[in-house]
């Protein structure tokens, strides 16, 4: 899922991950805009609220430079159950959604998808600093850095002050 520079990655783009059709998504596609990561879920009690503000943000910040990738993960309380056909089928019909979708990923364990091992050690580079739950977010500035990182609880809508801040530096 990632490219042969994960051991020695110095920002989100030295990765390479799968989008939802299985498909080579070099992620220096986003360089210099402000990315915000996000493991989502189609059956999580936080689904609802997290895509409509998901979906508020980007409406509203996506010409100033924002993408929003969500890549759905079943982890946890196997709540991501569907394929990616399914998936990017519930999001886009019942959301409305127009932020990529990614395949679905493993955030934690072993088998981690890379990219999440590099977003994790970024930020709370803990040992063992897994991902809590649905809906954790990690907020990515234009060089492709890991700036910040949220709880699954954390509404995005409260994430548009530090958003806010990053697209200015355009």
């Amino acid at each position: 899922m990632a490219s042969p520079r994960t051991e020695n990655a110095t920002s989100i783009y030295d990765f390479t991950v799968k989008d939802a059709a299985g498909n080579d998504v070099n992620l220096s596609t986003y360089r210099g805009k402000v990315l915000l990561i996000v493991n989502v879920a189609s059956k999580c009690g936080m689904t609802n609220s997290n895509y409509a503000e998901l979906n508020q943000l980007y409406e509203k910040y996506k010409d100033q430079g924002l993408e929003i990738l969500a890549f759905p993960c079943n982890q946890f309380g196997e709540e991501e159950p569907g394929s990616n056909d399914q998936i990017v089928e519930f999001v886009c019909t019942r959301f409305k959604s127009e932020f990529p979708v990614f395949g679905k990923t493993e955030v934690n364990g072993n088998n981690s998808a890379p990219l999440y091992k590099f977003l994790k050690s970024a930020k709370w580079g803990i040992l063992g600093d897994d991902i809590q739950w649905n809906f954790a977010k990690f907020l990515v500035d234009r060089n492709g850095q890991v700036v910040d990182r949220y709880y699954p609880t954390t509404s995005p809508l409260s994430l548009e002050y530090d958003i806010k801040k990053l697209l200015a530096v355009a």
